[in-house]
């Protein structure tokens, strides 16, 4: 399937540059699987392991099985909803394999998400396991064939497989490499660079997910290759995903980036206390994939009961990482916090290499990936000057094609007529060229007409010991139009007064119009479901509807 947005010039440019080649990711498993045959690739914490030789082998027996058994046509969609398993990193790859088109999804969509999906793709199948956290996966797939025809295809992972469903066990036990030519899975493979490598989904303002094109080789593979580049990443390494791995945080680090440097995935089906640190001392886990709300929870655990020697450094996305957090866990993990910079839908940016400062760690997105080209605009659209704040555009290997089969939509929301992207960061970038957010356009607090950058107060505020995590959101003045509420998260047992806020953040002598004119202590942030993001919208509504109560509005 051609990709909504194609631009023969920038193909043959970053080709001819070298930063796309003509591999697709299963290629780096027949390399391991050549190289280290017997050498451990893929373990999860349900107990399965497997080489890189199994694991190849597994592939291709769901490839051939894919189109010899099931028969799906060259492009067809299969939607792919499992957890961190060994099985999802196989299907995944055997897709690409034989040119059908994977949608990995979180696991926690429903018939209404599924079914918008399924309706927009027309795809055949779904790979699922039966039941997951108390959820009956099998049944809500059910439902979804009596509205959708075209979707003929359960695949279900474990044991105790309906008659109307197919046994990926089975799959992958059958030798169809005994009875087929590989060469036939040579002809289907998805080409590196014309065809679209599979979907990505990613929530919609709507509510309902947005689908994100993605080619193979010269997004994924680009962006891995950058990743092992900044982590030192290699064949002694251990990747365990604790973030989904159907998502970005989980996602480009361990079935992306882990395989095109040699080293071994772990998977963390189901997120499980302290049984979760003696998974990563067992396997001798080097990095982690989390977001920062899972590495909150770990950090609650007794780390020192665990010989966690073996970390290397800790990869988070998925959120906003409060530098109080990212302190005390380089601090007792005795290992660095690297970030990277990107989106589903614009692609990948930056990221913080192993050798940054504490400073960069903490406060930057890191350095631009090679190839990137950025502009930074104010409001005219003008190039703003060296250490001012803009709305950042880029361009380069990283850029995601668009989405799914809408070309207006792509160039109206994401991308310009020179394909030039915005995330809609307001970024500035530092005396030694590492990138800096500022916070989002559409975030910016304008209190009668001056602008306040919530991340820039944010930071104050996370800086004061007794702050665990802080965030600064608009609520509505009839007078300023808009004015700025501190939401605030404290260690246990402290207490944070209004007039505590203020006397600190005047002492870093900043614009009075910067400070919050609302103190708002919780528990908890609001967060956007499992992607461990914080809901500012939702602290907006919960500030409006407090001052509504109070007549202030």
């Amino acid at each position: 399937m051609k990709p909504v947005r194609y631009d023969s010039e920038e193909i043959q440019r970053y080709l001819r540059e070298g930063y796309w080649d003509k591999t697709i990711l299963p290629d780096y498993w027949d390399r391991n699987a050549r190289k280290w045959p017997n050498k451990e690739a893929l373990v999860d914490s349900l107990g399965s392991r497997l080489t890189w030789a199994e694991a190849k082998q597994n592939i291709d027996r769901i490839a051939f099985a894919l189109i010899k058994d099931i028969k799906l046509n060259r492009d067809d969609s299969l939607m792919i909803q499992l957890p961190n398993c060994i099985e999802q990193v196989l299907v995944r790859l055997a897709c690409e394999r034989a040119g059908v088109l994977s949608i990995p999804e979180m696991t926690t969509f429903r018939q209404t998400e599924l079914a918008e999906i399924a309706g927009r793709t027309g795809a055949v199948g779904i790979v699922i396991p039966k039941q997951y956290r108390n959820f009956d996966y099998y049944q809500m797939a059910k439902e979804l064939q009596a509205d959708l025809p075209h979707l003929k295809h359960i695949i279900l992972v474990g044991e105790d497989i309906p008659q109307d469903c197919i046994s990926l066990k089975d799959l992958m036990e059958h030798p169809y490499e005994q009875e087929y030519d590989p060469i036939d899975l040579f002809a289907r493979k998805l080409d590196a660079i014309e065809e679209i490598g599979f979907l990505v989904t990613t929530t919609g303002t709507t509510g309902l997910p947005k689908l994100i094109e993605h080619r193979i080789a010269a997004r994924e593979i680009w962006t891995a290759k950058a990743h092992v580049r900044n982590w030192q990443l290699g064949p002694d390494d251990c990747v365990l995903a604790i973030a989904p791995l159907a998502g970005a945080p989980g996602g480009t680090p361990a079935y992306v980036t882990a395989p095109v440097g040699g080293a071994k995935i772990a998977l963390e089906y189901l997120y499980r206390g302290e049984e979760t640190l003696k998974f990563m001392e067992q396997e001798r886990v080097t990095v982690i994939a989390i977001v920062p709300t899972q590495l909150a929870r770990l950090l609650e655990l007794p780390l020192d009961r665990y010989d966690l020697s073996s970390m290397r450094f800790i990869k988070t996305a998925g959120g906003y990482l409060p530098p109080p957090l990212a302190k005390e866990a380089e601090d007792r993990f005795n290992c660095p916090i690297l970030g990277t910079y990107g989106t589903q839908d614009t692609g990948s940016i930056s990221g913080v290499p192993i050798t940054a400062s504490k400073d960069q760690r903490y406060t930057t997105v890191g350095r631009l990936h090679p190839g990137i080209e950025i502009k930074i605009l104010d409001d005219s659209g003008d190039p703003v000057k060296q250490g001012e704040v803009g709305t950042l555009w880029f361009k380069g290997p990283g850029n995601s094609i668009g989405y799914f089969r809408d070309l207006e939509k792509t160039m109206t929301e994401a991308f310009d007529e020179n394909g030039f992207a915005t995330p809609g960061d307001l970024v500035t970038v530092l005396d030694d060229g590492y990138l800096k957010i500022m916070g989002r356009k559409k975030n910016i607090i304008i209190r009668g007409g001056q602008n306040i950058y919530p991340k820039e107060i944010e930071d104050y505020i996370l800086a004061y010991g007794k702050v665990t995590n802080a965030a600064v959101v608009p609520m509505p003045d009839p007078d300023m139009g808009e004015r700025a509420c501190a939401f605030v998260t404290l260690k246990k047992g402290e207490q944070f007064t209004f007039k505590e806020m203020v006397d600190y953040l005047n002492s870093k002598k900043i614009a009075p119009f910067k400070l919050p004119e609302r103190l708002e202590v919780v528990e908890a942030f609001p967060l956007v479901g499992e992607s461990g993001k914080i809901d500012n919208k939702a602290m907006v509504k919960m500030i409006t509807d407090k001052l509504k109560e109070e007549g202030k509005i």
